[in-house]
């Protein structure tokens, strides 16, 4: 998967390694999946719908996710954040994004990373 690829020897990983940092957390909900949920918490909170909370004692692991976003924003530019999930009712690898509301001009950005992704689909 990813991990393997950008730890691999490849000319395209190393290049990667040496422009940008990568900060990968392999899963954000442990205590979930342990008890068999694949999107909610042990709790039975959904993560996915809670990236805006400040309640760090209900989310855990969605709090300290974004203080590390946040501290790393104080030392460098942050250039993509993606959380690697599975769907409920959908297969195969798709890519959802935020409607950046606050900054339309961003637009153009945003769509950069998966039109890169269907760009490079071996399977077209």
């Amino acid at each position: 998967g990813l991990m393997d690829f950008l730890l691999g020897d490849s000319a395209d990983a190393r290049l990667l390694r040496d422009n940008f940092i990568f900060k990968i957390i392999p899963m954000l909900n442990p205590d979930g999946v342990i008890v068999g949920n694949y999107r909610c918490s042990l709790s039975g909170r959904d993560l996915n719908r809670n990236y805006k909370t400040v309640l760090k004692d209900a989310y855990p692991s969605i709090w300290h996710t974004r203080e590390m976003v946040k501290r790393f924003m104080t030392e460098t530019e942050l250039v993509l954040y993606c959380d690697f999930h599975g769907h409920s009712r959908k297969q195969n690898v798709f890519v959802y994004g935020c409607e950046n509301k606050n900054a339309p001009n961003e637009r153009l950005k945003e769509r950069i990373f998966p039109a890169m992704l269907s760009k490079n689909d071996p399977s077209k």
